[in-house]
């Protein structure tokens, strides 16, 4: 075991899972998947017990589920060899809908309701897009759901032939504001080589910077069993903790493997520099603003007491700007206050400026969202 001190006065410690108030765990296709047999279900149920643990001490959890291909294959007996890429999106469709009944069937019975997210990494990328999937989960996480998160395979054919569960749940991770995110795989850890190549290979406890030695050490995948090997799942983590999100990598295959990590099993924590909400305000921070929103008195008031900003309160619009584009925040003096991720476009912002959230349907002809900036994509 090691731990990768960067040059800072006092490496940092490792997260614990227990105290984790938004989880995201990925779960890699051998995992869940035997090819033979097909659905490990024994498994898949003592995994859901860790989830109702979870979720009893109050985590939001979303699972981010490889599988579907794996089972679709089996049900359409395709065999062992090379799936072309229409064979793999058939299997894709086929799988998807057993591999969502599957998580369904061993988490009702905790009392736990379960929605199916498919999404490519595109809609992470694309800003209006990520905007509508973080209302979405944000929603769902607010209602008690647990989300179940897996690429649109049947339709993303670069993510079939290139992508990997493991950079798709960095991006979720970050999109949801998780603190934590754990790598289920086929590898105990990040080591400074790779350990079935080199005995001398050392894991790391805590890794507390990815600097350009880490990527070096990073190599070829250290498994054949999954698309994503330690360079894809190094990605991952430099997506994560950018986010503020800590992320573990940990072999998976024990039964119940999330209260194994709690009671201290081996693995490697990559760990942020700041907490997830820190970073999305310095994120936001940072973006050179699209356009302006002139508020009123109460406005400002009301942003100053952690409310969102609402259409009544915008006294002008200026600029020119699409959903989910940052926009500058001002007094009535024309003091800048801070900036957002504006919910609508600068032509339908002038539209609803000055009215009451009630009254947006009638001027839109749709019914959009109450807040103009939400106070999670606000700095002020």
């Amino acid at each position: 075991m090691a731990t990768l001190n960067t040059g800072l006065t006092e490496t940092r410690h490792a997260p614990d899972i227990r105290k984790a108030k938004r989880l995201v765990v990925k779960i890699g296709s051998a995992l869940l998947v035997d090819r033979s047999t097909g659905l490990k279900q024994n498994w898949l149920s003592a995994l859901a017990l860790d989830v109702a643990e979870a979720k009893t001490r109050g985590t939001d959890v979303v699972l981010v589920s490889s599988g579907s291909i794996a089972l679709g294959r089996k049900v359409l007996n395709l065999g062992d060899g090379v799936l072309t890429l229409e064979q793999s999106q058939a299997a894709a469709a086929v799988g998807q809908i057993r591999l969502a009944r599957a998580y369904e069937e061993v988490l009702a019975p905790h009392g736990i309701t379960t929605a199916q997210i498919l999404v490519t990494l595109e809609d992470t990328e694309d800003r209006r897009r990520y905007l509508n999937s973080r209302a979405t989960m944000e929603t769902l996480l607010g209602l008690g759901v647990v989300p179940i998160v897996n690429e649109n395979d049947t339709v993303a054919t670069d993510e079939i032939r290139f992508g990997d569960n493991d950079r798709l749940a960095a991006q979720i991770a970050v999109t949801a504001g998780a603190d934590q995110l754990i790598l289920l795989s086929d590898v105990d850890g990040f080591y400074t080589a790779n350990p079935k190549e080199d005995p001398a290979a050392t894991r790391f406890d805590v890794v507390d910077q990815i600097t350009p030695q880490i990527e070096a050490m990073a190599g070829d995948p250290i498994s054949g069993l999954s698309k994503g090997g330690m360079k894809t799942k190094l990605l991952a983590a430099k997506t994560a903790v950018a986010g503020g999100c800590a992320m573990a990598i940990m072999e998976g295959s024990t039964l119940r493997p999330l209260k194994a990590l709690a009671e201290g099993a081996t693995r490697t924590w990559f760990v942020p520099s700041a907490d997830p909400h820190l970073a999305r305000k310095r994120w936001i921070n940072a973006m050179k603003p699209k356009g302006e929103l002139v508020l009123d008195a109460g406005a400002v008031t009301a942003l100053r007491a952690g409310k969102s900003l609402l259409p009544a309160g915008v006294t002008k619009v200026s600029g020119s700007f699409g959903r989910g584009e940052p926009v500058a925040i001002l007094s009535p003096e024309g003091a800048v206050l801070g900036k957002g991720l504006v919910r609508y476009t600068s032509a339908e912002a002038r539209k609803i400026a000055g009215h009451r959230s009630s009254e947006i349907e009638a001027i839109l002809g749709y019914q959009g969202r109450a807040a103009l900036v939400h106070r999670d994509d606000m700095v002020v």
